[in-house]
This record gives structure tokens, C-alpha cells and sequence, in this order.
């Protein structure tokens, strides 16, 4: 069992800063990327951003040079800086986590999502 716990959401004004944060916990011997997804209302789910533990990053195109993604692989932690916020990165926010169990299985697991708001 792995367990995310999300933080971080809110209401923000255009062109504002939120800081989400995802911790992993659980049965976990090594996390092989991080990352968070979105869903707006009446969109499909996109890929946000994602980190590697070789420390690879991919962006969506929307997002690149206003979100960065971090990882602090001590605390098996997640962090989406998100500068620049426009109304239309309204979403519910997902973290996700692809990783080797101790049995060496791989697997994923999903935050329950927090949203984010961009509205004046």
C-alpha cells in the first residue's frame, strides 16, 4: 500500500503563486518518477509536469516557464511551484507516483486530487 497526501490548493488571483506538495508513504523501496496530472471541468486529464529520479522534467507546453517541479527523494516529496497563474489552469490537481515495491513489483498510485482556483 502507498499512500499520497496532497497539499497546497486554493483560490489565487490571476497572476498569482501556489505551492503544491505530495508526499509518498508506504510500501515503497524506490520512486521512479513523480509528477502531477489536471482535470478541468468538462476537460480530459492532462500531464502537468513530471520528474524523473535521474532528474528528468517534462512540462505541458502550457505550463512550461510558470510551473517547475522539485523532489526532495528524502522525504519521498513532490512540489509544484506554480507562478503566473491564469484562469484557465482551474483543475483539480493529481499527484501521482510510479515506483518498485520492496518485492520489487512496479506500480502506481494516485493522490485524491486538490484544487487549484484561478479566479479575481
Amino acid at each position: 500500500q502507498v499512500q499520497l497526501v496532497e497539499s497546497g490548493g486554493g483560490l489565487v488571483q490571476p497572476g498569482g503563486s501556489l505551492r503544491l506538495s505530495c508526499a509518498a508513504s508506504g510500501s515503497i523501496f524506490s520512486i521512479i518518477v513523480m509528477g502531477w496530472y489536471r482535470q478541468a471541468p468538462g476537460k480530459q486529464r492532462e500531464l502537468v509536469a513530471d520528474l524523473t529520479n535521474g532528474g528528468r522534467t517534462r512540462y505541458a507546453d502550457s505550463v512550461k516557464g510558470r510551473f517547475t517541479i522539485s523532489r526532495d527523494n528524502a522525504k519521498n516529496t513532490v512540489y509544484l511551484q506554480m507562478n503566473s497563474l491564469k484562469p484557465e489552469d482551474t483543475a483539480v490537481y493529481s499527484c501521482y507516483v510510479d515506483l518498485l515495491s520492496p518485492g520489487y513489483y512496479r506500480m502506481d498510485s494516485w493522490g485524491k486530487g486538490t484544487l487549484v482556483t484561478v479566479s479575481s
